[in-house]
């Protein structure tokens, strides 16, 4: 992964690991035990909110960078708002459905990337992972969903999927700069 600077979710992390380096030399057991049975949802809610942060980020960045203010409110608020999780098919374990709605040429430009990248490939599956896993949890019983990933687990998925969070502007500003003119 490339080094980025420390994000919320990293300081949630770093947060929980040191609450549970104390309650383990307090000798707190029961409430380690809460600590450790709840936090991996937690952080699991935020890893995926967070992710559903920057992919609407990103593309109003690129419209605004692309058209005027008119526009990119209209995008903003037809097109983004409240509409992020149907921008993916999270029962699939690539983004191809995402990629399509910027059009054949980009869609398959992707495809071929991640094919020709393993680190990219791994980056998208973890990515939708963590989407996939994120609809479970809040459409089925937050309090007994069985979430099999420990803390270290989600984290570690969370870093990987950011290989594809950090590439994907850097695809879209390529693909825009060698698409002719509409």
């Amino acid at each position: 992964m490339t080094e980025t600077t420390e994000t919320i979710i990293d300081r949630l992390y770093e947060d929980n690991k040191a609450l549970v380096d104390y309650l383990q030399s307090q000798g707190q057991y029961s409430l380690l035990s809460n600590v450790e049975g709840s936090f991996p949802k937690v952080l699991l809610l935020a890893v995926a909110s967070y992710f559903e942060d920057i992919i609407k980020q990103m593309i109003l960045d690129l419209f605004q960078e692309q058209t005027n203010a008119p526009l990119i409110n209209f995008v903003a608020n037809k097109a983004i708002k409240r509409q992020y999780h149907t921008f993916f098919d999270w029962k699939e374990s690539n983004a191809n459905q995402f990629f399509g709605l910027f059009g054949d040429d980009f869609k398959n430009a992707m495809k071929a990337e991640i094919k020709a990248n393993p680190q990219l490939d791994q980056a998208v599956r973890a990515f939708m992972e963590i989407g996939q896993t994120r609809n479970a949890l809040v459409h089925e019983n937050f309090a007994t969903f069985p979430l099999p990933k420990t803390t270290e687990e989600i984290y570690h998925r969370y870093q990987e999927a950011m290989v594809f969070l950090e590439l994907l502007p850097l695809k879209f500003r390529e693909h825009i700069e060698n698409s002719p003119p509409a």
